[in-house]
C-alpha cells in the first residue's frame, strides 16, 4: 500500500509533541510539509500560508489541522475544496454548525473528514466501553483539572471567543463519556468562572443527568498547579469503574483493565484510523462532545473570578 503524503497545518506544541512523532512512526503516511507562518520542522518543506501550499503541492493528499479553532473552518473548507482529506485536531472548530458544514462539504467532494478526539483513543477506552455496555449507570463523577500555563503557555487564543477556555481539556472528558456510555446524557446546571479580563471560562462546575436520571457531576479547572488530574468514577448496578490519566489507566471492581501513561499511543491510533477512513472512502465526524460544550455555555451561570495573566 502506498503511503499518503500529509501536511500539518499549524505546527505548534501539540503538532510538534504528538502529531509529528506519530506521523514519523506511521507506515500509512509521509510527513511531507508544514504550513505555519512562524514555526517550521527541520528537514521538512515549509509554507507560510495555506493557499500557496495547496497550489504548489497537489500531490499532498491529506492535511492535519492543528491551528487554533478560530481559523479552522476556513482552512478546512479550503483544503476540502482543493481535494484533500482533512483531520481536525480537537476541538474541531468554534461551533457545531461549522463542523456540520464541513461534513457536508467533505461528502460533496468525496473526501474524508475526521474529528480526532484523541482521548477516545486512550488505551483503556475500548475495554471501558465493553465493561459498561451491559450495566446500568447509577452515578458519575468527573474531575478534570490541569494547568493552562503548562499545556498552553502564552496561547491567548484559548481565552478568546471560540477558544473554549477550560472546555479545551474538558471536552476530552465529554469525548470519553459520549463514547463509552451505553446511554445519552444532558446538562442541567453549569457555573462558569470567567476571569475578569478574559472571554472564556477558566473553571466550570457542571451537573448532568443520564437519560435514565442518574446524576453526573463534573469539575473542570484550568488552574491546577499540582498533580494534573483527569479522573472519572462511574458507578453501576454491578460494580464501579475508575478511570485515570484520561483513560490510560482503568480499573473495574478492582480489576485492572488498562494501566499505561497519559497519551500513550493515542496519536498512533488516530493516524491508523485516519488511514483506514481514507482507504474506505468514509468520514468519521463526531459532534457529541462539542454539543455538550455548547449546552454548558448556553445554560451556564456566569461567575466572575480573578484576572488571569500568563
Amino acid at each position: 500500500m502506498t503511503a499518503t503524503d500529509l501536511a500539518i497545518i499549524g505546527f505548534g506544541k501539540i503538532a510538534r509533541e504528538q502529531h509529528r512523532p506519530a506521523l514519523e512512526a506511521s507506515s500509512a503516511f509521509n510527513f511531507a510539509a508544514t504550513v505555519d507562518p512562524f514555526n517550521t520542522a527541520e528537514g521538512i518543506s515549509s509554507y507560510k500560508d495555506v493557499t500557496t501550499f495547496l497550489a504548489e503541492r497537489p500531490e499532498v493528499g491529506a492535511v492535519a489541522l492543528c491551528t487554533p479553532p478560530q481559523v479552522r473552518f476556513a482552512v478546512a473548507r479550503e483544503a476540502l475544496l482543493a481535494g484533500r482529506h482533512v483531520l481536525l485536531e480537537k476541538p474541531p472548530g468554534t461551533t457545531v454548525s461549522e463542523v456540520m458544514t464541513l461534513q457536508r462539504i467533505a461528502k460533496e467532494q468525496g473526501k474524508t473528514l475526521f474529528t480526532a478526539w484523541h482521548s477516545q483513543f486512550a488505551p483503556g477506552i475500548p475495554g471501558a466501553r465493553d465493561w459498561l455496555a451491559s450495566r446500568k449507570i447509577t452515578a458519575i463523577t468527573v474531575t478534570w483539572r490541569e494547568d493552562v500555563r503548562r499545556w498552553h503557555p502564552g496561547q491567548d487564543w484559548i481565552f478568546a471567543p471560540g477558544g473554549t477556555g477550560v472546555f479545551d481539556p474538558g471536552i476530552n472528558a465529554y469525548s470519553i463519556l459520549t463514547y463509552i456510555l451505553p446511554i445519552g446524557l444532558y446538562t442541567t446546571e453549569a457555573a462558569l468562572e470567567f476571569p475578569e479580563n478574559r472571554d472564556t471560562p477558566i473553571a466550570a462546575q457542571l451537573k448532568m443527568l443520564t437519560e435514565e436520571g442518574a446524576p453526573v457531576d463534573l469539575d473542570f479547572d484550568f488552574r491546577e498547579t499540582g498533580v494534573q488530574t483527569w479522573d472519572m468514577r462511574i458507578e453501576t448496578d454491578r460494580g464501579v469503574m475508575e478511570l485515570s490519566q484520561g483513560g490510560a489507566t482503568i480499573t473495574a471492581d478492582g480489576v485492572v483493565l488498562s494501566e499505561q501513561g497519559a497519551l500513550a499511543g493515542e496519536y498512533d491510533r488516530i493516524y491508523a484510523r485516519f488511514a483506514e477512513l481514507i482507504a474506505t472512502g468514509e468520514s468519521d465526524v463526531d459532534v457529541a462532545p462539542f454539543r455538550h460544550v455548547a449546552d454548558a455555555m448556553m445554560l451556564g451561570r456566569r461567575v466572575r473570578t480573578d484576572a488571569f495573566e500568563w
